[in-house]
């Protein structure tokens, strides 16, 4: 087989997988240019509860506690500590106690090992089981709504009424709703000394940003069309009644790694709607480690392998419109197609350079005679993507920032997704090795501990 029939089929193979990225790209841009801000409705028709998944976070839930009593004072906030070595408990001992008012509406859920540690699923449902005891068995549950927060996270102050509005929990099919995350430390650099590490750690920050109040907002919007809104780790609002639907003497949350779409994916197939908003959202802390962003990541792309047992669920839903399910099961494919996507994308470079090896001359010939023009191709296909979530970026959520800037964001943004197929990698392997386990990310102050936090 010639050099050129096996390089212009891989190029085209690339090539199609490229565009119809591109194309995808372009269709869930759409709806989130347009966006328009709806009317918030009134939280006090509602109750709220907050669920602070904590182990080891002395430093920050007394503040996190504090925010939250302070801008929701009608809510209950449930901290669930998962046996932690520091002083959480304590901290959070000392706000219930007469000192502090005997504040009835801070509740703890402690948990012990063995029982303890066995990842951010287990921690909720523990509150979960909590929270029913405490309501009993005459309470209305279709009222009360619990929301997921990490252990530093900011709700801002008008999430409640945002998320009370009609066409969300105002609307009583509603089981579920995520609020846009955006990261409270963008824009401030990390403390370590030495000017190119400052500059990386906070180059690492923005693109956290970007990608969380750009890309991923664009896609729950477009799931909005599809009506397969997902959930997060933080900022997840959730109807009690339909947790209940679900639970099925198992709990709400189940054991994957990425316990928020798993809990999507049972919502969704029980009936639920589910909404997502940008009107409102949750700040929480991105991480300045591209060594422990990398492990973040590795579990969510294990998390997404690990809800693969849910496509059969999925496909045979009769609550899920054809072009829905075809989108969720888009979304289990990623991972699986970001490791196809590293043996198809380098092959005609390695052969091109091969055979430059043997002739040189041959295959500069070739490449001046208009083969160029496919590389260029070959390449503004698979860059333009994520190049134009920089300016989108600017216009939608940074209008401050200079254009060219941006258009840096873009590029800076196409490199920073190439790291997830360094993570789709390592999560094949952890599956194989049957390495399940919940791999915790230690949080920015904890540098030179060693506790690690329930990590987002």
């Amino acid at each position: 087989m010639s050099l050129s029939l096996v390089l212009g089929f891989t190029q085209a193979l690339a090539l199609t997988m490229s565009v119809a990225f591109m194309t995808y790209v372009f269709l869930i841009v759409i709806p989130y240019l347009r966006h328009r801000r709806a009317t918030p409705g009134d939280p006090y028709r509602l109750e709220w509860h907050f669920f602070v998944p904590c182990r080891d976070e002395q430093a920050v839930i007394g503040e996190t506690v504090r925010y939250l009593r302070g801008n929701f004072p009608h809510a209950h906030v449930w901290v669930i500590d998962d046996d932690s070595a520091d002083g959480t408990v304590g901290v959070v001992k000392a706000m219930q106690g007469p000192r502090h008012g005997g504040d009835r509406n801070l509740h703890l859920v402690q948990r012990r090992l063995p029982n303890a540690r066995t990842g951010k699923g287990a921690a909720l449902n523990a509150a979960y089981r909590a929270l029913k005891s405490w309501m009993g068995r005459h309470a209305d549950t279709d009222r009360a709504v619990i929301v997921v927060v990490d252990a530093d996270g900011r709700p801002a102050a008008n999430c409640l009424a945002v998320c009370a509005a009609d066409h969300l929990f105002g609307d009583a099919r509603v089981g579920a709703v995520q609020v846009d995350v955006r990261m409270s430390n963008r824009g401030t650099p990390p403390p370590e000394r030495g000017f190119w590490r400052r500059k990386f750690g906070l180059a690492m920050v923005r693109m956290q940003d970007l990608e969380f109040r750009s890309a991923i907002a664009a896609i729950q919007m477009s799931r909005g069309r599809t009506g397969t809104i997902s959930m997060g780790g933080n900022g997840q609002f959730t109807r009690l009644s339909a947790l209940d639907s679900i639970t099925h003497g198992l709990g709400p949350w189940r054991g994957a790694l990425l316990e928020d779409f798993e809990l999507g994916v049972h919502l969704l197939t029980q009936g639920w709607k589910t909404g997502f908003t940008v009107d409102t959202h949750v700040d929480q802390e991105a991480l300045y480690s591209l060594r422990r962003f990398l492990a973040q990541r590795t579990r969510w792309g294990q998390g997404t392998m690990q809800c693969g047992r849910y496509v059969r669920r999925i496909f045979d839903s009769t609550h899920l419109s054809t072009l829905g399910a075809a989108e969720m099961l888009y979304y289990l494919a990623q991972p699986w197609m970001q490791l196809l996507g590293t043996l198809i994308y380098p092959i005609p470079f390695l052969l091109l350079g091969a055979r430059a090896v043997h002739d040189f001359d041959a295959v500069w010939d070739w490449f001046i005679g208009g083969s160029w023009l496919l590389f260029l191709t070959y390449g503004a296909f698979g860059l333009l993507p994520f190049v134009i979530w920089g300016p989108i970026y600017r216009r939608q959520c940074e209008p401050g920032k200079g254009f060219w800037r941006a258009v840096g964001y873009g590029f800076a943004y196409a490199l920073y997704i190439y790291t997830f197929y360094i993570t789709s990698w390592r999560a094949v392997v952890r599956l194989a090795r049957g390495r399940n386990g919940w791999t915790k990310t230690r949080r920015n102050e904890e540098r030179h501990t060693g506790v690690v936090a329930l990590d987002h």
